[in-house]
This record gives structure tokens, sequence and C-alpha cells, in this order.
């Protein structure tokens, strides 16, 4: 299959090392050169070291009208430890699809945006289409939250947000949300012989991830459920514990991490309060009649709601029917995060509908197929047809 404006693209983008850990200014720079030979005016928002920004930029329409989003994130994960049989950061074609970090998860949807730069300004829409690129979605939906708080401040109040992460083209209208934890248990080192004058911070950090299993187990057990969700209920998972330095001595410190997946509809922040009571209650009185500088810090390494769009908002109508030529399903619910949820908390009516497929995202060999691709213009197309 030959290149098309859309593929060129996305290998451009590709080769921009766009890892959650670097900055994103090259691909930033890369887009504001495609819309500026355009005249397409971007506003950009900054992290606070002005290292990575967010895009945005309206095309067609006039300003008085709220207009549709198209939204993607610009960050990838990393490769690290990953074996690829082609160069991550250099795009191949292979028979039907495109493979490197990124394709599916999300330049793609990127490129595709940013393909049909010129038949949207051609097109005399009615109402325009705004491009909004964010950083450090991989890491926390970050970006987007200043991004967001930037349209706050101008007043511009978009009557729908499509996010082309990879739903196979599909229209999903929900997914669940996520609180990230990290706690740091300090204890008292101390001869493994002498445990009594010692406070074991492994032991005291395995106490509390047995805590956190339980939870997990009660509410796979005892729900609440939305079985449009796979699995169909709140799930908690401990993947990381560090701690301890050699086995004749108590650890004097360990660290652990865990997460919070929630469905839309239970909060995050009570089951937390669990984990912190059961601490409060149960372990720091054991551990501080040995050391009172003892204890259990907690950080927040992300956190994000989950989004739940009725099936009757019009934006759920809307996209499905730009979908007539994609053979998409009904509208869906997926048990991974976007930034969806926090478009519809800044009141703006979301959905998630992408080239590609959730099952090649963060994996070697990422890739996506060119049908999906050619797809997603088909979508694109289809869309710009309905607001002329």
């Amino acid at each position: 299959m030959k290149h098309t404006n859309a593929t060129r693209i996305l290998t451009d983008l590709i080769a921009l090392d766009t890892t959650s850990r670097n900055s994103n200014l090259a691909l930033i720079d890369y887009v504001q050169s495609l819309l500026a030979d355009h005249s397409v005016h971007c506003e950009l928002t900054h992290d606070e070291d002005r290292g990575k920004a967010n895009l945005f930029a309206t095309l067609g329409g006039n300003d008085e009208q709220p207009g549709i989003v198209l939204s993607g994130h610009t960050d990838v994960v990393p490769v690290d430890g990953q074996e690829w049989k082609t160069d991550p950061f250099a795009a191949h074609i292979i028979g039907d699809k495109l493979y490197g970090r990124g394709s599916c998860d999300m330049k793609g949807f990127i490129a595709i945006c940013l393909a049909n730069i010129k038949p949207i300004l051609n097109a005399a829409l009615r109402t325009p289409i705004h491009f909004a690129f964010s950083y450090d979605e991989e890491v926390g939906c970050i970006g987007v939250r200043r991004l967001l708080a930037q349209l706050d401040k101008r007043e511009i109040q978009p009557t729908a947000c499509i996010i082309g992460e990879p739903t196979n083209m599909g229209v999903i209208r929900a997914h669940k949300g996520m609180l990230h934890k990290r706690c740091r248990v300090r204890g008292k080192a101390a001869h493994s012989s002498l445990v009594g004058q010692g406070v074991n911070a492994v032991g005291m950090a395995a106490e509390a991830v047995h805590f956190i299993n339980a939870m997990a187990a009660r509410l796979a057990r005892e729900g609440p459920f939305d079985h449009g969700f796979d699995p169909p209920h709140t799930t908690v998972h401990s993947g990381v514990i560090h701690g301890g330095t050699v086995n004749n001595i108590l650890a004097a410190e360990c660290m652990f991490e865990f997460e919070i997946r929630n469905l839309p509809q239970q909060e995050t922040l009570p089951l937390f309060a669990e984990v912190q009571q059961y601490v409060d209650q149960k372990l720091l009185p054991k551990m501080r009649e040995i050391s009172e500088d003892s204890g259990f810090d907690w950080q927040t390494m992300a956190d994000y709601p989950g989004m739940d769009t009725a099936t009757g908002e019009a934006v759920i109508g809307m996209v499905s029917a730009l979908q007539r030529t994609t053979a998409a399903e009904a509208p869906g619910k997926v048990s991974y995060g976007t930034e969806g949820g926090l478009f519809q908390q800044a009141g703006i009516p979301a959905t998630i509908c992408g080239p590609g497929s959730i099952e090649q995202a963060h994996k070697p060999d990422e890739y996506v197929e060119l049908a999906q691709l050619a797809h997603g213009e088909r979508f694109i197309a289809n869309l710009i047809d309905s607001l002329r």
C-alpha cells in the first residue's frame, strides 16, 4: 500500500521520541509548522519548566461558535526492556500494518487530524473543529488539565470532544477512573535476632498490601458491578514493592505502590480512606510502641476520574452516525483510562473513538493496521461533511 498523507505524517510523528520523560516540544513545533502553512493560529500551554506543551488550535467556523474538539495525547510509553524487531522510533510498513511506538496509542489519530487540515479549512464549516493535543497523559492525564483551565479562562465551551484513543474505530462512552498511590513506610533498623527493638518496614508494608489484596477480593465478590466493563467491578492492585538491605537487618524503609481503577459511579477516596484507617488503627500503634518516628507517608502519583457519557447524549448520537462507513458496534465501555473524564468534568461531553486496538498499545512491535487508519480518515471526512 502506498503512503497516504496520514501515513507520511505518522512516520514523522513516530520519529519524534516523545516518551513521557522527554520533552514533546519538537512534536509541538512540527504541528505548529503544519498549521502555520495554512495560517492557523495555535495556543500553547506549557508545564512549569516550559519543557512540554499542550496545543490548542481552531479550524473553520468562527470564534463565537463552540465547535467540536478532536483530542489526542502526544506522549508515548517507554520502550525500555522491550524487544522490538524494528526500530521503535522509525515507522515501518510491513504488509498491512504500520509499526512504531505510538502508531496505535495515539499518534495515528493525531496524524489523521493533521492530514485533514486543508479539507477542514476548505469546507466552509458552520461550526469549528478544534485540535487539542496534550502532554503527559500516560503518567496521569497531567497536561490536559492546564489546557482545560485555559479554555475555561477564555470561555471556550465546545459542544463535544472526540478522544482518538485506540478503539478499532468503535464508539466508547464510558471508562474507569484511576487513583495511583505510592507509600513509603518508615521503620526502625535492628538486628534480626532482636525483633522487639526494631520496626520491620517490610513487614508493615506487607500487612498493608495484604489488606489491599483483601479489599480487591471483596470488590470482586460483592461489587458494585457494571457488566459493561471487563472486569465488571472496581479493581485494586499492588504492583511495586521495594525494601530492606540485607536479610539479617530489620528493614528501616520500604516502598510500595498500588492503584484503584474505579467504576465511574464509585469514588476512589472512600476506598483509600479504608486503607488509611486500617494503617492508622491497626499498624501504627504497634509500630510506635517501639519507635515514635515510624510511620506511613502517602503520595499521589496519578488521579483522574472515570467517564460516563449517557447513551442519549448528543455526542454519542453524533459519533455513532459518523460511523456509517466503519461497521462499528454499539457504544461500549472500557477499563483503561483517558482524558475523557476530565473533559466531562469541564462540562464538555466526551466520547472515545480512534484507530487501532488497545491490545497493541504499550507493547513491543506496537502497530496500527492500515485499514484502521483508512477508517479513521473516512470518519473525519464524515465529520467534516456533517459540519458543512
